[in-house]
């Protein structure tokens, strides 16, 4: 058959991430397993992003290949059936070999529900971040004006980051309060480790009065990831689209499910 990519959705609650590690308690490994369970060999996947422990995913993007015919069903029913309930296949489709998760990308997309209110939450436990803190969407909104666009991010970058250039374009990044909800919608060509949570942290900063809007250039500027806030709790990100050229014909733009994630 060739390529397949596959869409899915997991709670990365009990995950330790989304690569391979040798105790076999990632979401590759799991996905792996189940793959290989249904194709009767072992399988290789390629993931549009790698997600942090604790991080979840209402559309990650993976590729696979392989020469064992099964009917396209087969990867999304017949490897659900081997997955933990936590995660799932949402759809599947054969792709030209020109395709390839990560690289083919040109966006991806998450999104940040954060709870704000008095008490912890308990039912979202672990599907939302929490802060007790009175915030002001306003100021909140004014400091993520000044990261739209080019920038190198190093402020809010992970000292153990990998990649070869700080340098992204974020081209969204919207904040919007349904009760005591908080969404935030980030898209970019791309992110570096932990940048969505290191931002979250110094615009908390911000919304919570102990810096001005302006503070978000100054860190920009400045190029310092020990001048910015810690970074923020990951239980209530997920990643939530990555964009294709329309070629290859994929449905992977953000999906928030029940409106939420």
């Amino acid at each position: 058959m060739g390529r397949i990519a596959l869409a899915l959705e997991y709670d990365g609650t009990a995950f330790i991430g989304w690569q391979s590690q040798p105790t076999g308690r990632s979401v590759q490994d799991a996905l792996e397993a189940a793959i290989g369970q249904m194709a009767g060999t072992k399988v290789r996947v390629h993931a549009a992003g790698r997600t942090d422990a604790g991080v979840h995913a209402s559309r990650q993007i993976v590729h696979f290949d392989t020469d064992v015919p099964r009917p396209i069903t087969a990867w999304v029913r017949g490897v659900n059936s081997f997955l933990p309930k936590t995660m799932a296949v949402t759809w599947a489709s054969p792709v030209p070999d020109a395709f390839h998760a990560r690289f083919s990308a040109t966006a991806r997309h998450y999104r940040y529900l954060l709870l704000n209110h008095p008490i912890r939450p308990a039912l979202l436990h672990g599907r939302v971040g929490w802060l007790h803190s009175d915030l002001e969407l306003a100021r909140m909104q004014e400091a993520a004006g000044h990261l739209i666009g080019e920038h190198d991010f190093s402020s809010f970058r992970a000292a153990e980051c990998q990649a070869k250039s700080p340098v992204r374009h974020l081209s969204r990044l919207d904040i919007s309060r349904q009760g005591d909800l908080i969404a935030l919608d980030f898209s970019a060509n791309g992110f570096l480790h932990h940048m969505v949570r290191n931002i979250m942290g110094s615009l908390l900063h911000v919304a919570k009065g102990k810096r001005d809007p302006d503070w978000i250039a100054e860190l920009l500027a400045a190029k310092n990831r020990t001048l910015a806030a810690p970074t923020f709790m990951p239980d209530g990100l997920y990643l939530s689209g990555v964009s294709y050229p329309k070629e290859f014909g994929l449905d992977t733009e953000p999906l928030y499910r029940q409106g939420l994630i």
